[in-house]
């Protein structure tokens, strides 16, 4: 039975068969990051509405998927 974290790293691993140059540079755009710094910030200083909470959580599933991919990719990582 697979989990929705078994599915994470089954995309994380897909995202790391790519050029690991091209995976280790993938970098949010800098509209992504306003936003996302944005959400934090709101999100320290006030209630989020339920779009924003949202959001925010894609914001960070997709974050920790990037980096799984990155570490999968990171040839000269021994957890790699």
């Amino acid at each position: 039975m697979s989990t929705i974290y078994s599915i994470y790293g089954q995309i994380a691993e897909m995202i790391a068969r790519f050029e690991p140059e091209k995976v280790l540079a993938l970098r949010a755009s800098d509209d992504m990051q306003n936003r996302f710094d944005f959400l934090l910030s709101k999100m320290e200083n006030e209630t989020l509405s339920r779009q924003e909470k949202d959001e925010l959580d894609h914001f960070i599933v997709l974050e920790r998927l990037i980096r799984l991919a990155k570490i999968r990719a990171d040839t000269s990582n021994p957890l790699a």
